[in-house]
């Protein structure tokens, strides 16, 4: 059973899921994929990981570096998973590219390429927002492309991170905006 939570945050409503095991979704109200990974069957309730997640949160938008992570009970596929872990990585206001992702990814599963689109459709489904930070993660030329929650807040949540934002760009068109 999957129970949800209502955060308020600077940059909008979130909409956060948890099941026994730990954080199961973490979106935007109304963004791209908004709760894809939530089960029909869910309920409203104050479950002790959201306190967790609220106290994560508010560090964070409080311009924080929280000392600790909320249980993440992530599922998907071998290939999701694999990527998710990588975005877990990143470090707070550091940013990576897909292509950087895609290559760590071959170099774990021991192959020579994988694809950097199949990385950028894995990071594009990824369920728990900001916690796992795939607002992170640029194209290799310096666009700000591909956050479901939308060009605006990853520059927001960048900036917030204090993130060398120099070479990155906003795209003038394309899919991401």
């Amino acid at each position: 059973m999957q129970y949800t939570f209502k955060y308020r945050s600077p940059l909008g409503g979130i909409t956060i899921a948890a099941d026994d095991e730990g954080l199961t979704g973490l979106w935007f109200d109304g963004q791209k994929y908004f709760a894809d990974t939530l089960s029909a069957r869910h309920e409203e309730k104050m479950l002790p990981v959201f306190g967790r997640v609220r106290e994560w949160l508010d560090c964070y938008f409080g311009g924080g570096i929280p000392g600790f992570t909320p249980p993440v009970h992530l599922q998907g596929s071998p290939f999701r998973l694999a990527v998710w872990n990588v975005l877990r990585q990143i470090p707070y206001g550091e940013t990576v590219t897909y292509g950087e992702i895609a290559r760590e990814i071959a170099r774990r599963q021991g192959v020579r390429n994988v694809s950097a689109q199949a990385v950028g459709g894995a990071v594009g489904h990824n369920p728990v927002s900001i916690v796992v930070p795939c607002h992170r993660v640029v194209g290799s030329n310096g666009s700000l492309t591909g956050y479901a929650g939308g060009i605006t807040r990853k520059v927001r949540l960048l900036n917030l991170e204090r993130a060398e934002m120099s070479g990155l760009f906003v795209p003038k068109k394309g899919t991401a905006l």
